[in-house]
């Protein structure tokens, strides 16, 4: 049977791309092919297993309530490292892998710190990367800091699946509410508790009512929200599903517009249960008559890989240097990228298809250059992708009484669809460390080629297939770190040359630099702009200040380069996390088109230590029992601080390939609106309001916008739903700046009802050259009174001032008490001694 060619990419694609996605799906109401994974880095405790067991059997328990039945946890896998004993219970993976993982279960980010949270980079409603627990977490150490761990993975689990965020903000823990008084950042406000600043020092806790920042007239720093330990509110899981009574999301009805909440500024003031209703998901299911069974749990073994590489020979790629390219690839990874004890087999496919070799093991170069011999060095007749892959799966079972493996890991399609290993010339770079290979390729004839190591020694030995176009080096051991020097001549005109580098971590103890890149679709329709995404990490902490560079190229050759942005505007959802964006429109025809970034940092990168990463199960202080707070030991102190990179790096990924139909002929119609802002921020300085956000472009994040249309209301649901309807302000001198720009504007308010008023709400709507509009940005804020806190117990009500309590234990004739304002306490006594017993509120 014969796949069109249509057909053919998308399969390809697939695999290609489904290489390091999630691979869950819903079925019936049950999600399956969920992959928990335990990292290579955590000790052997298989104590764990049966955690994650009880663990995800209660969340399923607990989706199922919280979703109204309609969602539960139907099977899971539980990946264990290789370096763990075997067990006659571990099956061997299929296509699960480390990289497939929805939960990760490996060491905290940081010494100390086991919050749980979930890799999240998008925008609502879009899934999100994995959920990170670490282990202490999983064997329940950090229960009365975090609560249940069943009902803590369906707040991560909405996180990954769903695209929701957080219903409390530590950043902005307090707010003024339209009550005009100063409330706790939570949804719903039915969740009751107590506001207060409590300290511990030297096994001795106390706690005081919070005093008012003079500046942002709300509580002071220190001041914390202790929700009661009884509570009878159900929602919301997004804020505190540590609390008892919790076991809901926020629905329309009991949604807090009013808070600060990330939620509230990326989902557009929608309550959580409006998101997820919104879902795909969602929209597949209907409510269960019946509780679901509980989970089936399949414990699976890391072992040596098995693959087949399947290569298309079809006439096809007789053209445009096709085969060569394929057999480039197919030597690279056979010489440098799969690893020893690794089965390896081959087909090849036309219009029919070929075994050339079955699976061997790879112990040597012996084996490498064997599987070498049975490259293609023709292509003729037609193309039968499912010959290929049947007889790839002959292979397997062929094999199989031989290596005794019950299924293979991955299939390899090298064909016409096949990436370009298309590397990024520079003309120096740095090494990790272990296992380095330089390879080179060119189109025409060899280029001459030098290379010098840190210590200015030239580097000559590389090995030249003339036959494929491609030179490489490979240095044993474990290499000089530091930077490495080539330079390149090209021989000929209108040659192509690529260079690929490639080396392991020279350490197991300090993680790597690492470039993950991917794009938000598979498949696209123009006009929509796609998304590139490119995350520099160390391990899991993010690199910032890097630059970072995207080269997109399509199949008819052609290429264009993206700069990526960490700057927490337009494409990029959040600011100086390691994952760099931007938006790329620049299509020139209908196919497929390929994804490769580069990174490269130096004395601008570096390593940030979030203080508390996003999308996090919130941390509980302590709760409130019969009036009195009894505290949780204190959250290890780490503040937000960035470390140099002690190295300069260039990393280079692929980002895989995504489809493009629909792209009409040149010159392509200006069809591209202006980027949505996102970051619109406002302060109230006297009577003026200052606003600041990130420029747009005249197409997504490139130019300039013609013109900002700014309008406020007093009413946030008025503003989002009538935008146009709105007061408008003027803007006559606000002259719009390029694209990523920093933007600042100051207005006066007018038309505000006084007596009533109690926050003025403000959006921005772009317009570029053609009329083209952004809609309307998130929205910003001020409150137009100054919140009254707490009252203060025999606090007088005329001077506003809190004053100390003061119990005085009293020997002698005269005392003299003092108290002036601001707490300040003045005892003078006279002839004998005095005590005094000072509690303050």
């Amino acid at each position: 049977m014969a796949f069109s060619r249509g057909v053919g990419i998308l399969l390809l694609l697939y695999l290609l791309r489904g290489s390091d996605t999630s691979l869950v799906r819903l079925n019936e109401n049950g999600y399956e092919d969920i992959i928990i994974a335990i990292d290579p880095a955590v000790p052997e405790d298989a104590t764990i297993i049966e955690h994650i067991k009880e663990m995800v059997t209660k969340a399923s328990t607990h989706l199922f309530e919280a979703t109204e039945k309609r969602f539960f946890f139907k099977n899971v896998s539980i990946l264990i490292p290789e370096s763990w004993k075997d067990s006659v219970e571990y099956r061997r993976p299929k296509q699960e892998s480390y990289k497939h993982a929805d939960v990760k279960v490996a060491p905290p980010t940081l010494e100390g710190r086991h919050e749980p949270y979930t890799r999240q980079f998008t925008e609502c409603e879009e899934k999100a990367e994995y959920i990170h627990f670490t282990p202490d977490f999983v064997l329940g150490k950090k229960q009365d800091e975090y609560g249940d761990s069943g009902k803590l993975l369906v707040h991560e689990w909405a996180h990954l699946r769903w695209g929701v965020f957080d219903e409390y903000n530590e950043d902005q823990p307090f707010y003024s509410a339209s009550s005009k008084k100063i409330k706790a950042t939570r949804c719903s406000t039915g969740i009751t508790g107590m506001n207060r600043v409590y300290t511990c020092q030297g096994g001795s806790c106390t706690t005081r009512r919070c005093r008012t920042n003079s500046t942002t007239k709300l509580y002071e720093k220190d001041c914390q929200f202790f929700p009661d330990k009884v509570q009878s509110e159900k929602a919301s899981i997004m804020f505190m599903q540590s609390i008892n009574s919790v076991t809901e999301f926020c629905k329309k009805e009991n949604h807090n517009r009013e808070a600060p909440t990330l939620h509230n500024e990326k989902c557009n003031y929608r309550s959580t249960w409006e998101v997820i209703s919104n879902s795909e998901d969602f929209h597949n299911s209907i409510p269960m008559e019946m509780p679901p069974s509980p989970p089936f749990f399949s414990l699976l073994r890391i072992r040596e890989r098995i693959v087949c590489l399947v290569l298309d020979v079809s006439g096809s790629m007789a053209t445009n240097d096709r085969l060569n390219r394929m057999n480039q690839a197919a030597k690279y990874f056979l010489k440098q990228i799969i690893e020893n004890r690794s089965w390896v087999g081959m087909v090849h496919f036309h219009s029919q298809a070929t075994i050339k070799s079955e699976l061997i093991q790879i112990n040597s170069d012996i084996e490498r250059d064997k599987l070498l011999q049975t490259l293609p060095t023709n292509a003729n007749g037609g193309t039968s992708i499912c010959s290929g892959i049947k007889a790839a799966f002959q292979v397997e079972a062929m094999s199989l009484l031989q290596i005794k493996l019950r299924t293979m890991d991955s299939l390899m399609l090298l064909g016409p669809w096949l990436q370009k290993m298309l590397m990024l010339p520079r003309s120096h770079f740095s090494t990790v460390g272990k296992d380095t290979f330089f390879l080179l390729t060119w189109s025409k004839q060899a280029p001459a080629i030098y290379l010098w190591d840190l210590k200015g020694t030239q580097i000559t030995n590389f090995t030249m297939d003339m036959d494929s176009k491609m030179a490489y080096l490979s240095i044993p051991g474990t290499a000089q770190v530091g930077v490495w020097t080539y330079n390149l001549e090209a021989n000929v005109t209108s040659e192509i040359l690529t260079i690929t580098v490639t080396s392991r971590a020279a350490s197991s103890s300090v993680p790597p630099i690492t470039v993950n890149a991917k794009v938000n679709t598979d498949t696209n329709i123009f006009p929509s702009p796609t998304i590139v995404y490119a995350e520099v990490l160390q391990g899991y902490t993010p690199i910032i200040g890097a630059r970072v560079t995207a080269t997109i190229e399509s199949n008819t050759g052609k290429t264009e380069e993206l700069v990526l942005l960490d700057n927490g505007a337009g494409a990029d959802a959040f600011k100086d996390d390691g994952v760099y964006s931007r938006y790329f429109t620049a299509y020139s025809d209908n196919g497929r088109y390929s994804l490769k970034v580069r990174a490269d940092g130096g004395t601008n990168s570096a390593r940030r230590s979030l203080r508390h990463p996003s999308s996090r199960a919130a941390y509980i202080p302590g709760w409130v029992v019969d009036g009195e707070i009894q505290g949780n030991p204190p959250r290890p102190e780490t503040t937000e601080a960035t470390q140099p990179v002690l190295e300069n790096f260039s990393r280079t990924a692929s980002g895989g390939a995504f489809v493009m139909s629909n792209v009409p002929n040149s010159p392509l119609p200006d069809m591209y609106p202006p980027n949505r802002i996102t970051d619109l921020q406002a302060t109230l300085d006297g009577e003026e309001i200052s606003l600041t956000w990130t420029a747009p472009g005249d197409d997504y994040d490139v130019g300039k916008v013609q013109q900002y249309i700014i309008r406020t209301s007093e009413n946030v649901l008025d503003l989002r739903d009538n935008f146009n309807n709105s007061l408008r302000v003027d803007t006559t001198n606000l002259i719009p700046n390029e694209a990523n720009s920093k933007e600042t504007f100051v207005f006066k308010p007018e038309n505000i009802s006084e007596e009533n008023a109690t926050y003025l709400f403000i959006a921005i709507e772009s317009v570029d050259k053609s009329n083209l509009s952004s809609g309307p940005s998130n929205i910003a804020q001020v409150a137009l009174f100054t919140p009254q806190a707490e009252p203060i117990p025999d606090e007088s009500s005329s001077s506003g001032v809190s004053i100390s309590t003061i119990v005085l234990s009293v020997v002698g004739s005269v005392v003299l008490v003092c108290i002036i304002v601001s707490t300040t306490i003045c005892i003078l006594k006279k002839k004998r001694s005095a005590s005094a017993a000072i509690t303050t509120f």
